[in-house]
């Protein structure tokens, strides 16, 4: 077996999360992902994103104290209004690098480490 590259090695608990969201995802029958446009096109937020729609709602509750917003976006390179636009207006997603770190960041947070 080959072995990963450290930047490849998912935080503890991280891949059993994407897995559960996953398996909840599909036996949920009311979710339908649409096929609207072309292949490879970019999605935004919305129904047809529901992992994406999960993530949000398990990170906002670790986004409610003061200062937090800001100490993401610092993490990820980011404005705040990025923030903003990722978890309260919901117009915007982040590319997948970002998103891993985010994944990282709320599996780091999940086991109480402060943010970074």
């Amino acid at each position: 077996m080959n072995k990963l590259p450290a930047q490849l090695n998912l935080p503890e608990g991280m891949a059993d999360a994407l897995i559960d969201a996953a398996q909840a995802l599909a036996a949920d029958k009311a979710v339908r992902v649409s096929r609207r446009g072309g292949r490879g096109d970019t999605l935004k937020p919305g129904p047809q994103t529901p992992l994406w729609n999960s993530l949000v709602a398990q990170a906002r509750p670790h986004l409610k104290a003061h200062g937090e917003s800001a100490n993401l976006a610092r993490l990820l390179g980011l404005h705040r209004q990025a923030i903003y636009s990722y978890f309260t207006a919901g117009s915007r997603m982040p590319d997948a690098e970002r998103t891993l770190q985010l994944l990282a960041w709320l599996a780091s947070k999940r086991r109480g480490h402060p943010s970074s």
